[in-house]
């Protein structure tokens, strides 16, 4: 087992490795920027490294200065979190070279299903079923108008080393494509610094279901059911659950095994995500794969009481897999506390947190790295807090939901507590009756 790990992360993320680290009897060292000399990541890792300024591209994109933090602090092992450097090849190889162990996915395993083009390739080839559209990279506007009406439209661009919606782009009809061509180049190049797209047929008002997995380096591999990811806002999950309120017994085995059989294409080691779109006849096809673990790995680990972070590291230590395939008995929802303006297009709002009060009782789950005179910075992703319920049935985890946003209180910022909690009184959401176009049609009412 590791001797001391870097967490090369920020924020809760960092702070919810910790935790499990020092469970486990092993040191941590936090890496900050100067933004986030005050995080609680940097207070309670038993080392911490300032790597650079604000911008992620001199800090937490660093791999220079993130691997010269490991020989400093003689790290045998790098933590990535979710984001930023989580799903690099290049960081992992480097890491590799320098007697360092990556926890996470190899670089030939990122390098086939972090670009989603390949990835779709290797699921075609597996027998996942796919979304019809291009068999790899588009070679130029040309090329993709031929794409396009083969694969009818309405079609979606995509970024293929794409992420958070962004170098996405849905494209209705011919005369709107090269626009979208354009712009989804641009904002790709800009973002990952690679425009290469690729293009599938768009599925209409489908559900986002992704299947947790989890592999060892002896090819065995599990799934631990689904959540429901499909409230989101251009791209972006607000909330999510397990078990989905679209799920059937017979379509929770069949995306199961696909998963499983997706994992097992590319020998995959560690706890990944395989993510579906699923239609309003429970067709499902593969949409990517994350060589990582989740924002929301959170409320998996509620429904089937295990560390998940735990369950990597093990991994990464060359353990066998100790979990099994789950068919949940328990619900579990995730709402995402971000420092945005829901009543203004949710504008970020960052800031100092004036007071800070979060809710309590059996049930209830809170993972954050803020507190009262805590400062947000303006550098980085907006989601400051995850607040999770877990009661016997959804009815009961929604009601909790609502009773734990009542108590949070966190003052001298904006944040999205107001949605939440106007989303859990929402009928259609109650009634499990929505897909991922739901936030398009979605009201916040303003008090």
């Amino acid at each position: 087992m590791f001797q001391k790990i870097l967490i090369a992360n920020r924020g809760e993320i960092a702070l919810r490795v910790i935790r499990t680290c020092k469970e486990m009897g092993i040191k941590t060292v936090a890496v900050y920027s100067t933004a986030d000399r005050e995080s609680l990541h940097v207070r309670f890792a038993d080392e911490a490294v300032c790597i650079g300024p604000p911008a992620s591209s001199q800090s937490y994109l660093n791999i220079a200065r993130i691997i010269a933090a490991c020989e400093i602090t003689n790290a045998d092992a790098v933590h990535p979190g979710y984001g930023f450097l989580s799903e690099n090849a290049n960081f992992s190889r480097v890491c590799a070279e320098n007697g360092i162990k990556f926890i996470g996915a190899s670089p030939e395993m990122i390098d086939g299903m972090g670009d989603k083009a390949s990835a779709k390739a290797t699921m075609i080839k597996a027998g996942v079923p796919c979304i019809p559209g291009s068999t790899g990279l588009l070679v130029d506007l040309e090329d993709a108008k031929q794409t396009a009406l083969k694969v009818v439209y309405p079609v979606i661009l995509k970024a293929t080393a794409g992420g958070g919606g962004k170098g996405m782009r849905i494209v209705w009809s011919e005369d709107k494509l090269e626009e979208a061509w354009n712009s989804a180049r641009q904002e790709s190049k800009a973002a990952f610094g690679n425009d290469g797209m690729y293009m599938e047929k768009y599925i209409q008002e489908p559900r986002h279901i992704e299947i947790q997995i989890a592999g060892d380096k002896y090819g065995n591999v599990c799934h631990l059911s689904e959540r429901d990811c499909s409230i989101q806002r251009r791209h972006q999950k607000l909330v999510e659950e397990t078990p989905s309120p679209f799920m059937t017994d017979r379509l929770r085995s069949r995306m199961g095994k696909a998963a499983i059989k997706a994992a097992k294409a590319v020998k995959y080691e560690g706890v990944g995500t395989v993510e579906f779109l699923v239609d309003k006849n429970r067709d499902f096809y593969f949409m990517e794969m994350n060589t990582r673990i989740q924002v929301e790995h959170t409320i998996t680990e509620e429904v089937i009481n295990y560390d998940l972070v735990k369950e990597q590291i093990k991994l990464a230590a060359g353990e066998k897999i100790v979990g099994k395939e789950y068919f949940p008995t328990m619900h579990a929802i995730q709402c995402r506390i971000n420092a945005e303006d829901p009543f203004n297009d949710f504008r970020p709002s960052p800031g100092k947190i004036t007071e800070y009060h979060e809710p309590g009782g059996h049930g209830i789950r809170i993972d954050t790295h803020v507190y009262a005179g805590y400062t947000i910075p303006p550098f980085y992703d907006s989601m400051i807090a995850k607040l999770i319920t877990v009661a016997q049935t959804r009815e009961e985890a929604i009601r909790k939901m609502e009773r734990a946003l009542d108590e949070y209180f966190i003052e001298g910022i904006k944040t999205t507590i107001p949605f939440h909690i106007q989303l859990m009184k929402n009928e259609q959401f109650r009634k499990g009756d929505f897909t991922t176009k739901f936030m398009e049609t979605f009201v916040i009412e303003k008090y």
